[in-house]
C-alpha cells in the first residue's frame, strides 16, 4: 500500500518535495518508512505526485519526485455545506462522511436553536479540530483538495457570502409542496455551485426561513419522514450530486 499525504504547492520543487507538521511523525514513528520507501502526494489543486523518501530528519520528510500528473477527483458541482450548530460530536461525523460525499467547503452555522453556543476560543479550537477531521477524510476518500471549515458564523453572515451564480437549497420540514428531485431538474447542465442550508437539532426558525429565502433560497421537502440533522446534510448533498454532479459514476451532464 502506497501512502498518500498533502502538502501547500510551496512545498514542492521541480525535483522535491518536503513534507513537514504532523505528518512527519506519523511517516516516522508509526509508519516507520525509510529512505526508498515511496509516497503518493497531493498539492490541493489537482496535481498529484509520486515520490521517494531520500532524506529525513526531526521535522521533516524529503522526496525525490519520480512522476507528477493531474488526478482530479473533485466533482464539477461544488457543495457548501451550511450547518447550523449540533450537539456533541455529531458536527464531526458529518464533517467526515460529506467530505466522503465531495463537500468542498462547509460553513459552521450558530442557528436560533442551535444548543451549542461556542465562545470565540472555544470556536477556534472547534474549527481547527473540524479541519483535521477533514484532511482526515480527504486523504481516506482520495480527494483532489481538502474542503474548508469556515469560522462559526451567523446565518446571517453565511447568507451574505452566497454568490448570485450559487443556488440556496433549504430543507424544512414544514415545506409540503416543493420537492428536492423537482427543484433539482432545473439546475441540471446548468449550475455549477450548489449552497445546502440545514438546521440543527429542532430545526430552522420560521425566521430564519424566510431570510434564506430572501436570499434567493429554494425551501424544499425531502418527504414524509423526518431526519435528524446529521441525516439530513449527508442525505441532500448525495441527490445533489448524483443529480447534478458525479456521484454514481454518470459525469454531469451526459444524461
Amino acid at each position: 500500500m502506497i501512502h498518500r499525504f498533502f502538502v501547500e504547492p510551496n512545498q514542492i520543487s521541480d525535483k522535491s518535495i518536503t513534507i513537514t507538521g504532523s505528518d512527519v511523525q506519523h511517516i516516522l514513528k508509526v509508519l516507520r518508512l525509510e529512505e526508498g520507501a515511496i509516497l503518493n502526494i497531493a498539492d490541493g489543486t489537482g496535481m498529484e505526485y509520486k515520490g521517494s523518501i531520500v532524506d529525513k530528519g526531526k521535522d521533516f520528510v524529503r522526496l525525490s519526485v519520480i512522476d507528477r500528473y493531474y488526478n482530479s477527483t473533485e466533482s464539477p458541482v461544488e457543495v457548501t455545506l451550511l450547518q447550523g450548530l449540533p450537539k456533541g460530536d455529531k458536527m464531526e461525523l458529518i464533517i467526515q462522511k460529506c467530505t466522503e460525499l465531495g463537500v468542498k467547503k462547509f460553513v459552521p452555522v450558530a442557528c436560533q436553536r442551535s444548543i451549542v453556543k461556542l465562545r470565540p476560543e472555544k470556536a477556534k479550537q472547534k474549527q481547527a479540530r473540524w479541519q483535521k477531521i477533514s484532511e482526515e477524510a480527504a486523504k481516506q476518500s482520495r480527494r483532489s483538495l481538502i474542503p474548508e471549515i469556515t469560522p462559526v458564523q451567523t446565518l446571517e453572515e453565511a447568507l451574505k457570502n452566497i454568490k448570485q451564480d450559487e443556488a440556496l437549497l433549504i430543507p424544512w420540514e414544514e415545506e409540503k409542496a416543493n420537492n428536492l428531485k423537482d427543484a433539482l431538474q432545473p439546475l441540471k447542465g446548468k449550475c455549477r455551485k450548489v449552497s445546502i442550508l440545514i438546521g440543527p437539532e429542532g430545526g430552522l426558525t420560521c425566521e430564519e426561513v424566510a431570510l434564506a429565502k430572501a436570499a434567493g433560497g429554494s425551501i424544499v421537502t425531502l418527504g414524509p419522514r423526518i431526519l435528524r440533522t446529521e441525516t439530513a446534510g449527508m442525505v441532500v448533498v448525495t441527490m445533489v450530486l448524483y443529480e447534478l454532479g458525479d456521484l454514481g459514476g454518470t459525469p454531469c451532464g451526459t444524461r
